[in-house]
């Protein structure tokens, strides 16, 4: 060929652009959506159903507890004077039974809603990309915003389904339909706003882990805002209240004249947030993030549980801290307690079902140590499952292809995991302490005196994962379990033969009661058999299967 015809050729064609191109942007977001929704298909459920039941059947328990107007009216007017109250749960608007079921069980259910949502969207978005699984769905015709996209329909299907649920379970037994739908919106609007959230970590950063811990810190933040401006206002009018997304959904004020504009509020919030996510989608390339992950140190030697703890500090100090804090809170509500319940029977029941028969005081700091004992089974479940996460994203093989034991690569998780669990529970009782002004022997020991039953679900999670690994997120609902019969049962009055269905059930209830240590002994010595259990089938299965 001449040099005049080399010249002259027609230049090679290109393939044309694929449909997921800037051209269409959300292609294939339906198909992402059935996936996500059949994958979530028992999470969701789970989740969203007991959340909405608990919130329900607040109207008998509270209705029970609080038979007459007087005796609502008198619980308004002493939650009036308890700032320690009012930070906790917020304050009661008005004395109706609706107001009340808003005041005992608003926060908290957006608190789960929240949850619920950040794990939803980072779980469609940030872990697909981390795994890897979303390059191999994006080479196909899948437009660069449809996973973002199918995320976040997910979580509003999920949010929506129990505003359903709250608002058609509420109407009759309250009697207003309005103030239902007002506390049904509140709730599912703060998970969205939280969604929102979890969608712009998921843009920012590099790991799911980051994301999930960026949206956590503004959950607390929100969270410990709306604490104090209730704590000093009475009537939720503090400007500190006014910053925070959970403030917005108790301003609402279901059942004690609605103030719609409010949820205007929490819309915005929740749009603003998807807003900028998708702004951030359309300009970072697939498995990148704009707040990339440090470099480690460029020479040095981590042991196994120096890598687990390298890998888990950040939300194990993040649980110590919680824990603090929210010890010196509820010790310090203990010394007003007494004149709280004042001569309600129903709640003093309550606490001694909870706390044993002690006197209201301990049974009280009693019933909160268990409560603590509960959230360190969430902590536990979570750590235990960390090597579950390290090996479905592949960053466990390369480790365990040299000289590193499987046992030994594990054990440094577990040694986080069980380990942290006694500092968590370390840092509650401490906090008590603080909060009551009492000697920190006594509510330290109590706090500890529940590490049996949070090591049993360490043990539980740990054999499932090590030979079963594909039903280890069924450790979730050993937990559940757990915090039924032990947070709600007592206020439900369920039979012994349920609540027992937990471990905690089994442990003396301290402080106030005498140490039993049989039922430790034997616990510990089932958690010891089930994690001994665990890395055997570790040791023994093939990995990713």
């Amino acid at each position: 060929m001449t040099a005049t015809a080399r010249r002259t050729a027609p230049a090679p064609r290109t393939a044309p652009a694929p449909a997921g191109g800037s051209a269409r942007p959300f292609a294939g977001a339906g198909a992402l959506l059935a996936l996500a929704l059949r994958r979530d298909r028992l999470l969701l459920p789970l989740w969203a159903v007991p959340l909405a039941l608990v919130v329900v059947s607040g109207a008998g328990t509270v209705g029970s507890l609080y038979g007459t107007a007087a005796e609502r009216a008198a619980l308004v007017r002493s939650l009036a004077a308890d700032s320690s109250l009012r930070a906790m749960l917020g304050p009661a608007f008005d004395d109706s039974l609706g107001a009340l079921v808003t005041w005992r069980f608003g926060v908290f259910a957006g608190l789960a809603a929240a949850a619920m949502s950040l794990i939803v969207v980072i779980r469609h978005t940030r872990e697909e990309e981390e795994s890897g699984r979303q390059e191999m769905l994006s080479s196909a015709m899948v437009g660069r915003r449809a996973p973002l996209t199918a995320a976040l329909l997910t979580a509003l299907l999920a949010n929506t389904a129990l505003t359903v649920l709250i608002t058609a379970g509420l109407a009759g037994p309250t009697g207003s339909a309005a103030g239902a739908f007002a506390l049904g919106l509140a709730v599912g609007l703060t998970g969205m706003v939280f969604a929102g959230l979890a969608a712009v970590a998921a843009q920012a950063t590099e790991s799911a882990r980051a994301a999930k811990g960026l949206t956590a810190a503004a959950l607390g933040g929100a969270y410990a805002l709306r604490a104090a401006g209730d704590s000093a206002s009475a009537d939720g009018s503090s400007a500190l209240t006014r910053l925070s997304p959970l403030g917005w959904a108790e301003q609402l004020r279901p059942y004690a004249g609605e103030r719609w504009w409010f949820a205007a509020a929490l819309a915005l919030a929740a749009l603003l947030p998807i807003a900028a996510a998708y702004a951030l989608a359309a300009r970072r390339d697939l498995g990148t993030g704009f707040l990339p992950a440090r470099p480690g140190p460029a020479s040095g030697r981590l042991s196994t549980a120096g890598l687990a703890l390298r890998l888990q500090r950040g939300a194990l100090l993040g649980w110590t801290a919680a824990f603090l804090v929210a010890g010196t809170a509820f010790g310090s509500m203990a010394s007003g307690v007494a004149d709280l319940v004042g001569g309600n029977d129903g709640i003093r029941q309550i606490f001694e079902r909870m706390g044993g028969r002690s006197g209201m005081t301990d049974a009280f700091l009693a019933s909160i140590t268990g409560l603590f004992g509960l959230a360190a089974a969430v902590y536990i479940t979570s750590s235990a499952l960390r090597p579950h996460g390290e090996e479905v994203a592949g960053r466990a093989e390369p480790l365990l292809a040299g000289a590193l034991s499987r046992t030994r690569w594990a054990a440094g998780h577990l040694l986080i995991a069980f380990g942290g669990s006694v500092l968590v529970l370390t840092a509650a009782g401490l906090g008590m302490a603080i909060g009551h002004g009492e000697d920190a022997g006594p509510l330290l020991g109590a706090a500890l005196a529940r590490i049996p039953a949070v090591w049993l679900i360490g043990g539980v999670t740990t054999a499932l994962y090590g030979a079963v690994p594909r039903a280890a997120p069924a450790a979730w609902a050993v937990v559940g379990v757990c915090l039924a019969a032990g947070w709600i049962g007592p206020a439900l009055r369920l039979p012994e033969a349920v609540l027992e269905l937990s471990p905690f059930e089994v442990l003396p209830k301290l402080p106030g009661s005498a140490m039993e240590w049989p039922p430790a002994l034997i616990l510990t010595a089932a958690a010891v058999a089930l994690t001994a259990l665990g890395l055997a089938g570790l040791r023994r299965r093939d990995l990713r299967t």
